[in-house]
């Protein structure tokens, strides 16, 4: 073995050593990855450094939201988050500062005690809590980074001035119309053998136009999908289990425990109204709010089964409007106390007394101090369940995490048939025996395949298996068709050093095996000539086409007086055009090169052939006729659009000259 495998061990055990005596910047800079999460005006951010501002963004919404539960998309939003706080440090405010802008800290002050109640912004400044700091800090550096943002932008927006020779020109172009008559020469589809377009004309036109051909580094990909589906076999196994628990399900007296042990949905405290049940299964709702008695028959959706049985039923409210004082501290309970006796003999007092005792001063729904505002089953301050059902007008106490409160329901919807059901819910899961199939139709794929390009072509044609194909994908791509979460795919593919590769089977979400043939690697920065050189050259043939069969038509129709004679020579007809303007809004009334040219044109006059992109055209202004039906006020208005626009742009700009890279997609 170490005759045979000397030089492997030996390279194994280096990468170990190497791994812990490396840092791991260069770690990831030696297996593919870039040495920092990004890069902005030649300023690296590592990932250390972005993980612990991803981790300050988390703490900042858990603290905002009160959950620290995340999703992946709550998840990529807070990266987003910290990934604007760099651009806005290393290049926005940079700029903002070098144009001359400044934010100074009373201005700072100022907005925040315009949005902020002073004894919340004491509250926050003098607090030690470590977590409550960070947020301060957050709260006054957003204000002053947002009145960069505001004051540089404004500088363009309202810089959008028109002078008056700009504008008369603009209402003159948009109010001046024309009719004209024209002959077309429609291009034919059979390639012209005569036209010729060299190598060195190729080279000089994507010289000329080589910002047209900038890229982001992408990859082209075929891919097979092997899902993993319940089997004929499963959905039989599955139904048994549905009908065995079914009729358990029918008499039992302990509904919750059941459902635990039997359901994949536990019972419910919710009341539903009629067709709430439809997200569940428009069945269940049909028989919930149909009268019927007992349980419900078995429903099946896809590969879920379902049974129902109503628990109870009731006219209810589903929606009050709230009232609170919240109270907090050692005497809550007895200052609450009190405080019920004084509002339940003064009602029309309770924002006053709100206002002098409540700790929470931020709930003032519609203006009035002390007011929730209204409550619901699925938008409910957790603890406050009881309102759904409190009598109106009557103050009561109740208890929370957040303190002691004196609660009023001061109105209701009018009631509705509400009803609490327990559904029984069994979907039918692929055993592992269809698992264990699935996968090894994708080993099959994979070992025919042998890790090329060719060899997955063979693998398709010999297996008949569809191949997707995907061309441009992005290091930010984690969905596959209607697969997401499958970010292990594009890892694979831009990790490989080289085209012509073919994957070994790759695992998503369980139940997805993936074989990806990479064809063809994309590098950030300018697509080569030799991958745009037929795009180019159909360009450069279209011109020539164009420019010959202009000259063709020219001397076809020489000495010609009329367009009648012209259409004859050219076996074409004479066509008529009304009330064509220059505006951007007709622009697509007639080919760019053709309304360039009757906007300026003589009239009565036959112009030389033009060459368009569908065919070339000989044409005669009739008409000429200026109206008044576009104002200065229009023009105005479309600069302002303009200036919009270019102000939308600023950011973009910026990053393109600071050279902002962004490798964020390589490491989430």
């Amino acid at each position: 073995m170490r005759e045979k495998f000397g030089i492997a061990i030996s390279v194994i055990i280096a990468l170990s050593l190497l791994y812990f005596i490396a840092p791991m910047d260069d770690l990831m800079t030696l297996f593919g990855r870039p040495q920092n999460v990004g890069e902005v005006n030649g300023r690296g951010i590592s990932y250390e450094d972005f993980a612990a501002e991803v981790e300050k963004y988390n703490t900042i919404s858990e603290i905002s939201t009160g959950t620290s539960a995340q999703n992946e998309q709550a998840q990529q939003q807070v990266r987003n988050m910290a990934w604007q706080s760099f651009l806005d440090e290393y290049m926005f405010i940079k700029n903002a500062k070098a144009a001359g802008f400044k934010v100074g800290n009373a201005e700072a002050a100022d907005i925040v005690l315009g949005a902020i109640p002073e004894d919340q912004i004491t509250e926050l400044s003098t607090s030690e809590d470590a977590r409550i700091q960070m947020y301060w800090q957050y709260i006054q550096n957003s204000v002053a980074w947002q009145q960069y943002h505001i004051k540089y932008n404004s500088l363009f927006a309202q810089s959008a001035v028109e002078n008056a020779l700009t504008l008369a020109d603009a209402v003159a172009q948009n109010n001046t119309t024309v009719d004209y008559e024209c002959v077309t020469v429609p291009y034919t589809f059979a390639p012209d053998s005569t036209i010729k377009v060299s190598g060195s004309e190729i080279k000089s036109y994507y010289k000329a136009h080589k910002k047209d051909y900038k890229q982001t580094a992408s990859r082209d990909i075929e891919y097979v999908v092997f899902e993993v589906t319940p089997s004929e076999a499963d959905i039989q196994a599955a139904s048994q289990k549905m009908d065995e628990a079914y009729a358990e399900f029918k008499t039992t007296d302990n509904m919750k425990t059941f459902l635990l042990k039997n359901s994949d949905r536990s019972l419910s405290d919710r009341w539903y109204k009629k067709g709430e049940l439809n997200v569940i299964s428009s069945d269940v709702n049909t028989f919930a709010f149909s009268n019927a008695k007992g349980v419900s028959p078995i429903y099946k959706n896809g590969n879920t089964y379902y049974a129902a049985k109503v628990m109870e039923s009731a006219m209810r409210s589903d929606s009050v409007y709230v009232k609170h004082i919240l109270l907090q501290g050692e005497n809550a309970k007895a200052e609450a106390d009190s405080l019920l006796k004084v509002v339940t003999k003064n009602p029309g007092q309770f924002s006053t007394v709100a206002m002098l005792h409540s700790a929470d001063q931020g709930s003032q729904a519609d203006g009035e101090m002390g007011n929730i505002g209204w409550l619901t089953q699925t938008y409910m301050i957790p603890g406050f369940e009881s309102v759904l059902t409190a009598q109106t007008g009557k103050p009561f106490v109740l208890t929370t995490q957040y303190g002691t409160h004196v609660v009023l329901v001061s109105k209701k919807t009018s009631p509705v048939m509400m009803k609490k059901v327990a559904i029984l819910e069994k979907t039918v899961l692929a055993s592992k025996e269809t698992f264990n199939t699935k996968y090894s139709e994708a080993n099959k794929f994979a070992s025919i395949a042998e890790g090329s390009v060719e060899g997955y072509m063979k693998a398709v044609d010999s297996l008949g298996v569809y191949s997707h194909n995907f061309n441009g994908v992005l290091e930010s791509t984690d969905t596959y068709g209607s697969i997401d979460q499958a970010k292990e795919i594009t890892r694979w593919i831009f990790d490989a050093k080289k085209a012509g590769k073919a994957s070994a089977i790759i695992t998503v979400n369980n139940n997805y095996f993936f074989v990806v043939a990479l064809k063809a690697i994309h590098k950030d920065g300018y697509t080569p000539v030799q991958e745009v050189a037929s795009q180019i050259r159909q360009t450069l043939y279209a011109e020539k086409r164009g420019a010959a069969a202009a000259k063709a038509a020219a001397e076809k129709i020489e000495g010609l007086g009329t367009l009648e004679e012209i259409a004859s020579a050219l076996g074409s007809t004479v066509e008529s055009r009304k009330g064509i303007s220059f505006s951007a809004m007709n622009m697509g009334m007639a080919e760019p090169a053709l309304l360039g040219a009757v906007y300026s044109a003589p009239i009565d006059e036959i112009g030389a052939p033009v060459a368009g992109i569908a065919g070339v055209y000989v044409y005669k202004v009739t008409a000429r006729e200026t109206g008044s039906f576009y104002t200065e006020q229009d023009a105005r208005n479309f600069a302002t659009q303009k200036a919009q626009y270019n102000t939308q742009m600023l950011v973009p700009v910026m990053m393109e000259a600071a050279d902002v890279q962004d490798n964020r997609a390589r490491y989430y």
